[in-house]
């Protein structure tokens, strides 16, 4: 699982890196419009999985701000593991 976790935050922070490099440098043609629509998506649904993830996870982790921002860049895949985080703390 933790390899999947980790190749699900690669392609996520690939994804990061071609939407704000597109910012920067459009690329030519529709993909350049596709890119700023899939941009606008994405923080919104990343900021709905933080709302989610505060509250989920906020009686049951101890969260600091570096952990809201994790959630907000790699969006499921740190809920996933955040998710085993609780069921391993469960198990104790």
């Amino acid at each position: 699982m933790k390899w999947i976790l980790l190749a699900g935050k690669l392609a996520t922070a690939f994804a990061w890196l071609m939407m704000f490099y597109n910012l920067v440098a459009p690329f030519e043609g529709n993909i350049a419009v596709i890119l700023n629509i899939l941009l606008a998506v994405t923080v919104f649904m990343h900021c709905f999985q933080t709302i989610i993830f505060h509250t989920l996870f906020n009686q049951l982790l101890p969260l600091k701000k570096v952990d809201y921002l994790q959630v907000f860049m790699f969006g499921v895949f740190s809920l996933l593991q955040y998710r085993q985080q609780v069921l391993d703390k469960q198990k104790s």
